[in-house]
């Protein structure tokens, strides 16, 4: 097979080559580079082609070949399923008890009534002497409390913690508390 007529072969053939990786599995990426080194080998050895009509067929094995030494010579990786494995601790219940410690006694009591306890609002309402409809503003502004806490950022968390500490040691040591001045 002479040069030019391998050339001419190569321009009918390559995409056919393409479309043939790709429908034994072949991403259309890999079957391009697949077929680009099978026609390129092709051309390395062209000598051996008995049969110029059947250049097609031959580079079509060729690249089949290429794919299959390339899959044999991938690690197999195979994925494992995920284990669900349940949390040690119940980090909702954590959170749940920060945020309710957090909370004024009446506000607590409400949500912990109603969210956790699972008490309709009436229930509340009745065991406490309150009206409903007390029952239902403080679970609105307990709510919002607790909103605006959790929405504050890390650093003014913090700073509300530190003055919160700062009080109670004055306070458990009977000296004033100590304001620095802010510039």
């Amino acid at each position: 097979m002479t040069t030019e007529e391998y050339g001419k072969a190569y321009q009918r053939g390559f995409n056919l080559t393409v479309r043939f990786l790709v429908s034994r599995g072949l991403s259309y990426d890999a079957a391009l580079d697949t077929a680009q080194a099978a026609w390129a080998k092709g051309w390395e050895r062209r000598e051996q082609l008995r049969d110029p009509n059947l250049v097609l067929t031959w580079t079509n094995s060729i690249a089949l070949n290429i794919h299959r030494t390339f899959l044999r010579r991938e690690p197999q990786t195979q994925t494992l399923p995920e284990l669900q494995a349940p949390p040690r601790m119940n980090v909702a219940a954590i959170d749940v008890k920060r945020i309710l410690t957090e909370c004024k006694p009446n506000d607590r009591v409400v949500l912990e009534g109603h969210y956790i306890e699972g008490y309709k609002v009436q229930e509340i309402a009745r065991q406490h002497g309150w009206s409903e409809t007390a029952v239902r503003i403080r679970l609105l502004r307990a709510r919002r409390s607790v909103e605006r806490r959790l929405s504050r950022p890390k650093h003014a968390r913090l700073r509300s913690l530190a003055e919160k500490t700062k009080r109670a040691l004055a306070s458990a040591l009977e000296v004033p508390a100590f304001e620095p001045k802010v510039a």
